[in-house]
Formats: structure tokens, sequence, C-alpha cells
């Protein structure tokens, strides 16, 4: 189905006169830029419990199917307590809730995970592009699970993109994760490369322009995307409200299938991938 004119893709500047964890310099410069970092929810070890986790999943799942790659874990957040836990951790919500407000859902997670010298690259995207979710009202937190930097593919972001609207893309020649590429990218303005150390996290809006090169490294590179909507957010194909996760508030959510929290780590159901760094 094509929902691109059922969709508002425009970013709505955030007005919160009274935040609780962000500065309003912050929430200027989020409006301004598109995008916030770094930030500190894991302590070092709570950082290497959060790569151990991820092994240990990514080990069960590519022993389950043959065919997954180090891209598989999407979607998994109502089947796996562990990502279950890192959505809806106190600290990455507090932040989310001074762009969002006090309702707020989860709606997809995925671990995109570079193995040393992974060929494939990122293109240059907009969240929102492949979403058909109106309106675009989605915050990205992007946890790293390792240390991200130039050398082994840190994401970048194109500053202010996520005012310029729904972007001019084709579909990518290249080896590639997302199969989006943005035209006329090097009129846009210079990147900014989002370096973190495990256990910090960014967010960005929807609808600002990022992505990411090769991992031409010896190390590997794993980030967790956190999707976050308020409820007022709708999705326009059913299966895309199947997967969320009421992490704060009580406000009415008609177009969201919330699931209860999972109980322990399950693989066997295998998730058919929603959204898409």
């Amino acid at each position: 189905m094509n929902t691109t004119n059922q969709r508002d893709l425009s970013f709505r500047e955030v007005r919160n006169p009274a935040p609780k964890t962000l500065t309003p310099e912050q929430i200027a410069f989020y409006n301004r830029e598109g995008y916030l970092k770094p930030f500190k929810a894991f302590t070092t070890d709570e950082a290497d419990e959060n790569r151990r986790t991820f092994d240990g999943l990514l080990a069960r799942i590519k022993e389950a199917r043959g065919d997954a790659d180090s891209y598989a874990i999407n979607g998994f957040q109502t089947h796996c307590e562990s990502i279950y836990t890192l959505a809806t951790n106190p600290v990455i919500l507090d932040h989310v809730e001074d762009l969002l407000g006090p309702d707020i859902i989860c709606w997809a997670t995925h671990y995109f995970c570079k193995e040393p010298h992974d060929p494939k690259a990122v293109p240059w995207h907009q969240d929102a592009s492949y979403w058909p979710l109106t309106p675009s009202r989605t915050v990205t937190v992007w946890l790293a699970i390792d240390d991200a930097d130039r050398e082994n593919a840190a994401m970048k972001f194109l500053p202010r993109t996520h005012n310029a609207g729904h972007l001019e893309w084709r579909k990518t020649d290249k080896e590639a994760v997302l199969d989006q590429e943005i035209v006329g990218i090097g009129n846009m303005g210079q990147p900014v490369y989002n370096e973190l150390k495990a256990g910090q996290f960014s967010l960005h809006a929807d609808m600002l322009a990022h992505g990411s090169d090769p991992n031409p490294s010896p190390r590997r590179r794993c980030g967790l995307t956190l999707r976050y909507c308020p409820p007022e957010v709708r999705p326009l194909e059913s299966n895309w409200a199947s997967g969320a996760i009421r992490c704060r508030g009580n406000a009415p959510a008609p177009h969201w299938n919330l699931n209860s929290p999972p109980k322990g780590d399950t693989i066997k159901d295998w998730i058919t991938p929603v959204g898409g760094n």
C-alpha cells in the first residue's frame, strides 16, 4: 500500500516550557538541529551486561535461523524481556518525555550491528520515509551497545534536514542494509558523527537525514534503536501497530495493540521486521 499521500511528514517543534531532564537550551537545539547527544544511561558494568545479552540473543537467533545475520533482532521487544527492559529504562524515558510528553509508546526496536569489516552501508535516509505512520512524531533513541566512532562506522546526522520536508530518494545500487538513498545529499551541509561510548545514547527526529558507512575496522559497532511516539500517532497498516508497548502514561491509545511485558527472552517466533540506522 502506498501511504505517502496519507501521511503528515512535517516536523513539529517541541514546546515544553518546564522540562524535567533536558534544559531549555537542549530542547531549542533539538528543534533547530534535529538531534541531541550524548547522554548516559548505563554504567560501564551495565553496558558490558547489555553487550553480553545481545551477544547471547544473536547467537541463539543464528542457531535457530540459518539465514539470520547481525541485523536480525528487529521487533523483539514484545518477546524479549531484556529488550523490553531497555525500552522502558527510566533514564532514557526521562529524556524522551521532555520531547514527546508524558504519554509514551515504544512501537519498534532494532539492533543495528555492523560486524568487523562489514561492507554494508546505511545510505542517507529519513526514518519516517519508510514508516506508514502519521503524523511523523517518532523520536528514535540510538543506544550504544559497543563504542561507536568514525573508525567503526558511527552513525552520521545531517543537521537541520528534519525541517526540509520529505526529501527525494531513490533505490540504492550499493551494498546496503536499507534500500532508500536520499538524492543530492552533497548539497545538504556537513555531517555530524554520532560518536558514543557503550551505555550512552542519542535522540533524533524521524525526519532527520542520517546514515552510516561500511565498517572497515576490526571492531564491531552495535547499537539498539528504540522508536518512541505519543499515542496520537496512527499506523496506516495494521501490522505496524502489533509490537507496541506502553512505556509511560495512561492516555487512550486506540490505534495501537499494546502488549504486556514479556517474561524471559523468547526467540522461537520469528518476527516480521518493521522500522528501519
